[in-house]
């Protein structure tokens, strides 16, 4: 099984990337984040025809999650993120999908930091610390996927020292991703690519794509069981140099029948 997460950056204005990607990755199972649309307005028929079911949580403009599959029926376990300290925002959606457990996720940028946003951001990391904790104790197979917001180390970004003030960086949000990878989740692209796990993000601006100026800020964390099955991972890099692509390039695991 092939399970990928890829930020789109807008479901409905890069969907010809995302079709296109469809067709020529043929990921089994997808989470999507940043859909920028409400419900109403997600591209359900075209996936179909595309050869995907979908699950989703939408919102105008912002946010969003989704959960597709080409395997198999999704069946939903979690809509939302339970305890989520803002619940109106669409954060968080969580499925079974050919036998495992799939939570996907976009945690809040924080920025500016301090200030509110990056308060929430510490209050939802926690409310994921929870959630996780009893995804972990449940035994099952699990992949917690999506744009985490998070840069671990300083091995995963171009040049640490420009990143010391940002939210994605900083040493509270490391602590909660490391406190998070304690409770037993294998990080995928660092379990197979130890010292230079390659970046999945870069920005728009100051021609960062064409510097290779970016960062590793989504992640697949796998539960025991599914580490075990652990076979393959990788970044769709060239994604991210297709025209009108989104800032993210979708990460990959592949996983050996159980």
């Amino acid at each position: 099984m092939k399970i990928t997460t890829f930020n789109v950056n807008g479901v409905n204005g890069r969907l010809p990337v995302l079709l296109r990607w469809l067709a020529e990755a043929a990921p089994d199972v997808v989470c999507l984040q940043e859909l920028k649309a409400p419900p109403g307005k997600f591209p359900a028929t075209a996936l179909r025809e595309a050869g995907y079911q979908a699950a989703w949580l939408g919102q105008p403009r912002w946010n969003g999650v989704a959960i597709l599959s080409r395997v198999g029926e999704i069946h939903e376990t979690q809509r939302g993120l339970p305890d989520d300290p803002d619940p109106t925002q669409s954060r968080y959606i969580e499925a079974a999908v050919g036998g495992v457990i799939v939570a996907g996720l976009y945690l809040p940028n924080g920025n500016p930091r301090p200030g509110a946003r990056f308060d929430y951001k510490l209050a939802w990391f926690e409310a994921l610390i929870a959630r996780a904790a009893m995804l972990m104790e449940s035994g099952a197979p699990v992949v917690l996927a999506g744009d985490f917001n998070v840069i671990p180390t300083e091995h995963d970004v171009y040049d640490a020292r420009r990143w010391t003030n940002d939210a994605l960086f900083a040493p509270e949000v490391r602590a909660a991703f490391a406190r998070l990878l304690a409770q037993g989740w294998t990080d995928a692209l660092r379990h197979l690519y130890p010292e230079n796990a390659p970046y999945t993000f870069w920005d728009y601006l100051r021609h960062a794509w064409t510097r290779d100026a970016g960062l590793r800020i989504d992640h697949l964390l796998l539960s025991p069981a599914l580490a075990a099955r652990l076979s393959d991972t990788g970044v769709d890099r060239e994604v991210r140099g297709w025209d009108r692509a989104s800032d993210h390039a979708p990460v990959w695991i592949d996983l050996a029948d159980a």
